[in-house]
């Protein structure tokens, strides 16, 4: 864009955020006074989103930036927050002209970490440049690194995602019981709720017990019997289970057999 911002004394400027969660939701800000539609969205007023000042270097060191305000915004909620819903999401900043509608992206990468104290968040941004910090060469591992239908492990993921029926919560609803499932199979998979409160998020089963998912955290107390959910399946990374399990040892993305580091360790026996 051919525009310099704030060349003139006054300016009809105002700055702009777009926000994409992992779950579909976009949801665009303003610090004007008024909603500012550009773009395909609405930009609601938040005059209380601040940001800090962004630092962009023509380097390969991280662009960084920050945003925080008060929780006074109806799209942006405390139980969102600490829901996750916001973890991860891509977030795009920048400047826009009130009245001819101008605008220029200034920052682009995702919400770190996201904090929260009283009626106050703030979130850490980081910027596109984090991608070149992923390691080229992999390091070796006993278990498979891939992520389990993901890049590398071809499995298709549709075959081992399901949709079910909860018929039962325990242990403060940290404990699930879905209809028709064999719960073995879903140890380190995903839940997802898709009615409820918490409908859109992802939460990640840490272990089964008999005929019950135990959660990384407890569903939101509105859930209720016979809501819906989608649940994918999960893998432990070994190569037994990649072997027997899926019938996809070729693609395992590991080293089961490589000697650890006791190796280095032992001293030479004498021989006899």
């Amino acid at each position: 864009m051919s525009r310099t911002w704030f060349s003139q004394p006054l300016e009809t400027v105002a700055t702009w955020w777009r926000i994409e969660r992992r779950d579909g939701v976009s949801l665009g800000f303003t610090s004007h006074d008024r909603d500012i539609v550009f773009a395909g969205l609405r930009h609601r007023t938040a005059p209380g989103m601040v940001p800090s000042a962004m630092r962009k270097s023509a380097t390969l060191e991280l662009d960084t930036a920050e945003i925080s305000g008060a929780l006074s915004h109806d799209a942006i909620s405390e139980r969102d927050l600490i829901a996750g819903r916001f973890d991860g999401a891509s977030i795009t900043m920048g400047l826009v002209d009130w009245e001819s509608l101008e605008a220029e992206s200034l920052f682009a990468g995702t919400i770190g970490s996201v904090g929260c104290e009283g009626s106050q968040f703030s979130a850490e941004l980081a910027s596109l440049k984090r991608r070149l910090a992923h390691e080229i060469v992999p390091r070796t591992s006993p278990t498979c690194r891939a992520e389990f239908c993901g890049e590398g492990c071809t499995l298709s993921i549709a075959k081992f995602t399901h949709e079910a029926a909860l018929i039962g919560f325990a242990n403060e609803r940290l404990w699930v019981h879905a209809a028709g499932v064999t719960t073995g199979d879903f140890c380190f998979g995903w839940i997802r709720p898709v009615e409820g409160p918490d409908a859109g998020t992802s939460l990640r089963i840490r272990a089964t017990h008999e005929d019950w998912l135990v959660l990384e955290r407890p569903l939101s107390a509105g859930n209720q019997i016979g809501m819906r959910v989608v649940l994918k399946e999960g893998c432990d990374h070994t190569l037994a289970t990649c072997a027997q399990r899926f019938d996809n040892a070729i693609n395992f993305q590991g080293e089961p057999f490589m000697p650890g580091n006791d190796l280095l360790t032992r001293y030479p026996a004498a021989q006899r």
